[in-house]
């Protein structure tokens, strides 16, 4: 606002300094420095430092490699395929050589992992013959299920899972707003005995835990985008009242790719006066 005056008492980050933090949803945040990074407006737009290249983008790249451990040739498939972690998931397994097959609400999504981001086929996990045409799309099976959603898509999945599978877990947006029992047959001993039968590997990480792998995953995804071999894409919600709006949008699957929240105006967009 007019008239604000905003002051640094940190010698590594400097008045007007653009950086990225875990501040939580506020126009206005203090901060010691510690897991803050400063940005590079002439890098790469500062709303990536959230998105393809912050958590989301970090979480993508060490749940394929560290815990998918991914092998040209294998058939990958991507819950939220279009979405911020979903989206760099199945592009890294097609600069990887892998065959790629992503879920997806609707068929503008799906069409989008296809078209734009270079999928080998999409499945909406709205249409009821969604096992059915997930094999279909999987005719050798899956090696690598990036699972993040949880619900149908899991269900699809399982059957298709071939021996020494690998499950990085990161997520069950399905499940989030869970209030009681849920409907049909207990499927967890199916479950269960496919892990075992398939010799499966499910791990589940928290993204929290691997910063280490910051630097290399900077280095690698930066590369990819400049090169045009990994593209992204931004939802925007204006101002911090729509925040929870839209991240409940978002569970649901209202967004497409990273949904963010704008609180201010963006001064490396403005035109010079």
């Amino acid at each position: 606002a007019v008239g604000e005056v905003i002051a640094s008492n940190h010698p590594d980050f400097a008045v007007g300094a653009f950086v990225s933090g875990m501040f939580g949803w506020a126009s206005h945040a203090i901060s010691d420095g510690t897991m803050v990074r400063k940005l590079d407006p002439a890098q790469a737009p500062i709303s990536t430092a959230v998105g393809v290249l912050g958590m989301p983008g970090l979480t993508a790249f060490v749940g394929l490699n560290d815990h998918g451990r991914p092998k040209a040739g294998e058939t990958l498939v991507v819950g939220a395929a279009t979405g911020a972690v979903g989206s760099v998931v199945g592009q890294l397994g097609k600069i990887y050589g892998m065959r790629v097959v992503g879920v997806a609400g609707g068929a503008e999504k799906c069409a989008y992992a296809v078209e734009e981001l270079g999928f080998d086929a999409c499945i909406d996990h709205r249409d009821p013959d969604l096992a059915k045409r997930l094999k279909e799309a999987c005719p050798k099976g899956v090696d690598v299920y990036y699972e993040n959603v949880g619900g149908a898509t899991l269900e699809a999945v399982m059957p298709l899972m071939n021996v020494w599978g690998r499950i990085p877990l990161c997520g069950m947006i399905a499940w989030y707003d869970n209030s009681g029992p849920m409907d049909g047959p207990d499927r967890l001993p199916k479950m269960w005995r496919t892990i075992l039968v398939q010799r499966l590997a499910v791990r589940g990480f928290i993204i929290f835990d691997h910063y280490d792998r910051f630097p290399a995953f900077v280095e690698e995804v930066s590369g990819h985008i400049r090169d045009g071999r990994l593209t992204y894409r931004e939802s925007i919600a204006q101002g911090l009242e729509n925040a929870p709006e839209a991240f409940l949008a978002m569970l649901k699957g209202g967004n497409f790719g990273k949904q963010l929240v704008q609180v201010s105006e963006d001064p490396t967009r403005q035109s010079a006066p």
